[in-house]
């Protein structure tokens, strides 16, 4: 795959982790333990020897968020545990194998960018109310600052280590490791949160509320095109992002091919052009934004959702395999050669 797309001029970015631990790791403790991420430090620095010849791009993980959180706290990913202690735990371990990766990495190729890619949201209160805005800082923590502050030298977030009460399985020397300078860091964007105080529920005390009148996706996610560019300024002014990446941003809905052949798309149209247009508004102010990655160029199987939700660009039949470009595909493509062609005039 990395030799075809270089024969075809596309630069491949190679993500070593998006949820696919082996089951004999799983069967061994999983994330949970120590041991998978020195398992995934080895794994690492195979892959790099092997591509350093012809990858730069590197990300360790996507989402540990989602690895961490949905898979061991909300039980709605592999493994399906409901597991406070385990998340924490699989956390802490996500982040040292990023760390131990990204040395690796290195090692095999020192002309290697590594970056960790993260998927963030904004947050907002459902009211003005105290008890609301607290629990909005808490969401903050929990799904923004717990993935964002330990790999830029802060340390995992006091209050939530106080609001979990899960003692981290800390060694010496395991801080400066997660912290190793990025080369980049990934934003993977959908959608915003608002949130209400939700004392008894489930962490982060905190439960999403529903805003009328807003536009939503095939998802039911809700449609805010500003978030993308708030995030990309707070990780500029906040923390300090030397270079970035939106690493996904895209959107589901029902499509169907017509009778003509064609996939008409005009929300993921919209969706595409909106989002865009928020990323070159954050370039213009200060973000060093490096590229944008659209998600997906081909439908496919969106984890618990299997099949049934269509993010690409490219309609894929599951049955005989024909793809089918979408108009949001024919769209991106204007867009980026519109794009080179300003960049040349410029030149």
């Amino acid at each position: 795959m990395v030799d075809g797309l270089l024969e075809a001029g596309v630069a491949p970015a190679v993500t070593l982790y998006h949820w696919d631990l082996p089951q004999v790791l799983q069967d061994r403790g999983g994330w949970p333990e120590r041991d998978t991420a020195l398992a995934f430090a080895e794994y690492a620095s195979v892959v790099a020897e092997r591509l350093a010849d012809r990858v730069t791009l590197w990300a360790t993980l996507n989402e540990p968020l989602c690895s961490a959180w949905i898979g061991h706290l909300e039980g709605r990913m592999a493994p399906g545990l409901t597991d406070l202690t385990a998340a924490v735990r699989a956390s802490y371990h996500l982040f040292l194998g990023h760390g131990l990766a990204a040395q690796a990495i290195r090692a095999a190729s020192p002309s290697a960018e590594v970056g960790l890619v993260t998927n963030l949201s904004t947050v907002h209160a459902a009211t003005d109310r105290e008890e609301d805005v607290r629990a909005a800082h808490r969401m903050d923590g929990h799904i923004n600052r717990w993935w964002l502050d330990p790999v830029h030298g802060r340390g995992f977030p006091a209050d939530m280590r106080q609001l979990y009460g899960v003692e981290l399985p800390e060694r010496e020397g395991d801080s400066a490791t997660i912290a190793a300078p990025l080369d980049w860091l990934g934003l993977n964007y959908y959608m915003p949160a608002t949130v209400a105080d939700d004392p008894t529920g489930p962490m982060p005390r905190a439960r999403s509320v529903r805003r009328l009148g807003v536009p939503r996706t095939g998802m039911d996610w809700e449609v805010d095109a500003g978030g993308i560019e708030t995030l990309l300024l707070r990780l500029t002014d906040e923390y300090g992002a030397r270079r970035l990446y939106v690493t996904e941003n895209g959107s589901a809905y029902p499509d169907v091919v017509r009778p003509d052949g064609t996939v008409h798309d005009p929300e993921r149209q919209d969706y595409l052009e909106r989002h865009l247009a928020a990323c070159a508004s954050a370039a213009r102010k200060g973000a060093p934004l490096a590229g944008y990655f659209a998600w997906s160029l081909l439908d496919n199987f969106e984890w618990a959702y299997g099949y049934d939700k269509r993010f690409g660009l490219v309609h894929v039949d599951y049955r005989t395999q024909v793809r089918t470009i979408k108009g949001s595909g024919y769209r991106y493509a204007d867009i980026i050669r519109t794009h080179r062609e300003g960049a040349r005039r410029a030149a």
